[in-house]
């Protein structure tokens, strides 16, 4: 029997989970969701993701595929998936992917938002699923120093020490920092991103926006890609994958965000 691929968006509350990947006696993201989805199928799926993410880090728009041989409408998948699954993760659409797609591979650009509680006390609420920084940030002293990591650069500041990609380059497309009341919001996309290195920029734009370092330390860290002149690696509860890009004959609806994307953006290998 042919086998078909679907194609699902997810959004999860990762403080509960050890990260995406399966992991033996631990809960995963990825298994949860191979187990619910198994129910409906009807046999053994296997999920492959558009990124993945680490422990306590969050999803509002994960991209995952699957191939199986049972036939279900859209609305089986989606109901019956969602019904098998905690209340911590949640598909939010479904549908068959064209020819030639794949979560990973076929993406042109992920988009980031790391969220940063600053005022004097924590959230009690929301402690879980952002960050916090007493100290005041200058949020706009922050947005002018991430310009300089727009473009193709070597990253390799900005890499965990045990990164298993092949390359620290990547191409950035933009990065904003704002203000929202007593938040401090990065936007951030790329074509892909090494490991930690949403965490890691965001620990420099904090120590920027403290008045710790100056603009000017970004292109210092740049220059010299070495991951100890860099500061702190920021906390995962305020990091959230928030959107996949892919070209338009996949027909996967485009989040309002990358219409910043540059016309020449290209698929990440």
């Amino acid at each position: 029997m042919s086998e078909t691929r679907i194609v699902l968006g997810i959004e999860y509350d990762g403080s509960g989970f050890s990260g995406w990947q399966s992991q033996t006696h631990r809960r995963s993201v990825q298994a949860t969701l191979e187990q619910a989805l198994s129910k409906v199928a009807n046999h053994p799926v296997t999920v492959i993701c558009a990124g993945r993410t680490d422990a306590r880090v969050h999803a509002l728009g994960q991209v995952v595929h699957f191939d199986t041989s049972s036939e279900r409408s859209t609305d089986a998948w989606l109901l019956g998936g969602n019904s098998n699954l905690p209340d911590d993760i949640r598909i939010t659409w479904i549908k068959h992917a064209a020819y030639g797609f794949h979560a990973r591979y076929s993406a042109v650009a992920r988009f980031y938002r790391y969220i940063i509680s600053n005022r004097p006390v924590k959230s009690a609420l929301r402690h879980k699923q952002e960050t916090w920084c007493y100290q005041p940030l200058d949020a706009e002293k922050m947005h002018q120093a991430a310009q300089y990591l727009i473009g193709h650069h070597d990253f390799s500041s900005f890499r965990a020490q045990g990164c298993q990609s092949k390359s620290p380059m990547r191409a950035m497309y933009f990065i904003d920092v704002y203000r929202d009341n007593d938040n401090v919001i990065i936007d951030i996309s790329a074509n892909a991103f090494l490991h930690h290195m949403v965490r890691n920029i965001a620990g420099v734009l904090i120590d920027i926006g403290t008045g710790k370092q100056s603009l000017a330390w970004i292109p210092y860290l740049l220059e010299v890609k070495d991951r100890r002149r860099a500061g702190i690696t920021a906390p995962p509860e305020g990091l959230y994958l928030a959107a996949v890009f892919y070209p338009e004959h996949f027909g996967i609806a485009k989040h309002a965000v990358f219409d910043k994307l540059p016309a020449d953006a290209q698929r990440f290998d």
